[in-house]
């Protein structure tokens, strides 16, 4: 019996031990109590630092690495082409820099453009540069955008882009030719455009014939005949029949369709249009024209530079590409002389003068 209650009190000692019941000795208690760590007072729940960073400080550097990277690809790039490809390199560098050069060019004209409608200003009130810029901008934007509409459908740009591989002189504008396609180009134009010369000649010479005063037929005869003859004729000699250009027989309105067509063939103007169009176009042009001899005279042809006076020449009818700079601004002195003391009304005299004055010029030619 003694045995049976000990067994249970022994049992019961454990269970309380089990429970936490049961108590360690002193020396024990304090020991573990020492090793314990030290508990943090009550407060704010500690937590570890954040950082932050400038999404646009790492996105302005992260924008400056890919730049530079695609510079030095780039550089690489045409350092190969120019090694193994010189003359693909050479086309290729030609059309990177038409490139800048024609989206600078669109950005002045459109400050002049902005500059124009705050101002009020109209086209012949600007100063020559702009009036040029202007008028053969807008020739090269006539050019590019059929080329463009070209390229809009899936993968048609690489056939655009072979064609103008093929056919630059078409296709592309002149920022994008080479200095030995722009001299070639342009004696090709100017070849074309001197094919029509002996016809608008021959046009005048048969239709002086319908000339009423004796005088002035005679006159207008003897000018003809010179500069079939191989003479550059006087500017005074053109100012003499003026009169003939205002209405019949010369006058734009009077002129028979063929001749207009010949003259339009002159200022690179299509031909296969109908007659009133190609006479408006004509007389459109002619008057763009001689608003920007005006607006030369007020700079002052000496102001010109080499190559402005050169395209200045080309566009009145001078093939300039073979012409010195010197002898180019020698024929714009002529040629302002007629322009300027011309009205709107005479038109038709200086779309012929750009064949009377150009056919036989040579730079020991004085007016």
């Amino acid at each position: 019996m003694s045995l049976l209650v000990l067994l249970r009190w022994r049992r019961c000692c454990g269970s309380g031990r089990r429970l936490g019941l049961s108590r360690a000795p002193g020396p024990v208690a304090s020991l573990c109590r020492a090793s314990r760590p030290p508990e943090l007072p009550p407060g704010p729940a500690w937590r570890p630092p954040v950082y932050q960073f400038s999404d646009k400080a790492h996105s302005k550097t992260f924008l400056s690495t890919l730049v530079s990277k695609v510079k030095h690809m780039n550089n690489k790039w045409e350092r190969y082409l120019e090694r193994t490809f010189p003359r693909f390199h050479q086309l290729y560098s030609t059309f990177k820099k038409g490139v800048w050069i024609f989206i600078s060019e669109a950005r002045e004209i459109r400050k002049i453009q902005t500059n124009m409608s705050q101002k009020n200003i109209q086209f012949h009130q600007l100063p020559y540069r702009e009036m040029e810029r202007l008028r053969q901008f807008r020739r090269d934007l006539i050019k590019a955008i059929p080329v463009g509409i070209l390229a809009l459908p899936p993968f048609a740009n690489y056939l655009v882009l072979l064609l103008m591989y093929f056919f630059p002189r078409q296709l592309l504008i002149r920022h994008f030719w080479t200095p030995k396609q722009q001299a070639e180009f342009l004696d090709t134009y100017h070849n074309m455009r001197r094919e029509a010369y002996p016809e608008v000649l021959d046009g005048l010479r048969s239709l002086s014939h319908c000339i009423a005063d004796p005088q002035l037929r005679k006159q207008m005869l003897d000018l003809c005949k010179k500069v079939q003859d191989g003479c550059h004729p006087n500017v005074r000699e053109l100012k003499a029949v003026r009169t003939l250009f205002v209405g019949h027989p010369f006058g734009i309105q009077q002129l028979r369709v063929q001749q207009v067509k010949v003259l339009s063939r002159v200022l690179f103007l299509t031909p296969r249009l109908p007659s009133f169009f190609l006479r408006y176009r004509l007389r459109t042009h002619v008057k763009e024209v001689h608003q920007l001899d005006r607006a030369m005279l007020k700079l002052g042809v000496r102001q010109l530079t080499d190559e402005e006076a050169q395209v200045a020449c080309y566009v009145r009818g001078l093939n300039s590409v073979h012409v010195s700079p010197s002898a180019c601004k020698m024929w714009l002195d002529q040629w302002l002389a007629l322009s300027c003391s011309l009205e709107d009304s005479e038109a038709s005299l200086l779309a012929h003068g750009m064949v009377l004055l150009s056919t036989n010029f040579a730079p020991s030619s004085k007016s």
